[in-house]
């Protein structure tokens, strides 16, 4: 049965150092969840006081309306899945996700039988009977996923799992595991400093940085619309520029060169503001290189990095700033360094913030808190 789960006012400390200073916010009923963000940021110091591994200094953590601070881990029906795997080598796959069962006195017969399809759901029945040692990387990481879900936990808890693998293991079973608790329908909590894992999985994304929660919300929103600084440059690739807006009447005009200006609608700054200190964010893909070099900012080709479908453009403005572009690939028209070219933008897609709080200031963003 999927649950919610509720923080509120989270505290965690060691000692007299807060890593965690007061979280409030709700995973929703058979959500898959992600913790995303830097080493050190406290996502995994949060996974585990929901598992009940790390103490709470203060405020609540609630599974539907039960508070679950005192409630000591073997309790609190939860299923794991760690970096390094944790399957016993002397086990065989049967037996290790069967183990779980056999601690809740389960009795044999049901035993079996939910082994039995947890093997067919993670697509490893043809394994039931080996050895982790003679099993691959992902193979052993669905062994324990299937370990963590055949008991029924109200929620899957998971750090880092697929961290142990090779680039294209990985990319299978993100996919897996998505597909896989899509299919039990179980409330996940996820842990990745990833973020391409993390947009592939995730409902929601919850993006942090040193104890705080930045913004949540899908990958979708986040990575068009990042609420600050910090969630546009941690969330895919992106190049942050110092510009001015100039309020004039019923519009706002961004200054991006000096014969490059364009208009900017739906914006919070007030139109008889003046002119205005900005920061952008305007991701790679958001450049348009002018064919005809006509209009745009002046640049200069440095280095191009051909990836088949597209082609990186590195390039240095006429300000002295270097910024990437990505455009489609084109048969035989790849720009060589030390071309002279213009660059439009894409204005409905740009972010731009603050220039002193580097919150975002276009109008409806929400920071998901």
């Amino acid at each position: 049965m999927s649950i919610s789960i509720d923080f509120k006012n989270v505290v965690k400390k060691y000692g007299d150092v807060t890593v965690i200073p007061g979280l409030s916010f709700q995973i929703k009923k058979g959500e898959f969840f992600t913790l995303l963000g830097p080493s050190g940021c406290g996502k995994t110091t949060l996974l585990r006081m929901v598992a009940g591994f790390n103490s709470i200094e203060g405020g609540e953590i609630s599974f539907d309306d039960k508070v679950i601070n005192q409630i000591s881990p073997q309790h609190r029906n939860i299923g794991m899945v760690f970096q390094n795997y944790a399957i016993f080598p002397h086990l065989t796959v049967r037996k290790n996700v069967a183990f779980g069962l056999g601690n809740r006195k389960v009795p044999k017969d049901e035993i079996d039988k939910r082994v039995n399809n947890m093997l067919q759901v993670v697509q490893i029945e043809q394994f039931a009977d080996r050895l982790p040692e003679n099993l691959s990387g992902g193979q052993q990481q669905r062994v324990a996923l299937a370990r963590a879900i055949v008991i029924e936990p109200s929620v899957l808890l998971m750090d880092e799992p697929l961290s142990n693998l090779d680039a294209k293991l990985r990319v299978d079973m993100r996919n897996a595991i998505k597909d896989i608790q899509h299919e039990v329908g179980i409330t996940t909590v996820y842990v990745t400093h990833d973020q391409e894992e993390a947009m592939a999985v995730s409902d929601r994304i919850a993006v942090m940085n040193l104890g705080e929660i930045q913004q949540i919300g899908t990958p979708q929103s986040i990575y068009q619309r990042p609420a600050n600084i910090f969630v546009a440059s941690f969330i895919g690739r992106t190049n942050i520029l110092e510009r001015e807006i100039t309020g004039q009447a019923d519009r706002h005009v961004l200054h991006l060169d000096t014969d490059y200006q364009v208009d900017i609608d739906h914006l919070t700054i007030p139109k008889d503001s003046g002119k205005v200190s900005v920061k952008l964010s305007i991701r790679p893909e958001e450049f348009i290189i002018d064919p005809d070099n006509t209009v745009g900012m002046e640049a200069e080709v440095l280095e191009n990095i051909f990836l088949g479908l597209n082609v990186h453009y590195f390039v240095r403005l006429k300000s002295g700033e270097k910024v990437e572009v990505i455009q489609e690939s084109m048969i035989g028209e790849t720009i060589e360094p030390g071309t002279k070219v213009k660059l439009q933008i894409k204005k409905q897609k740009i972010n731009i913030f603050d220039f002193e709080t580097e919150m975002n200031v276009i109008e409806g963003v929400d920071n998901g808190i």
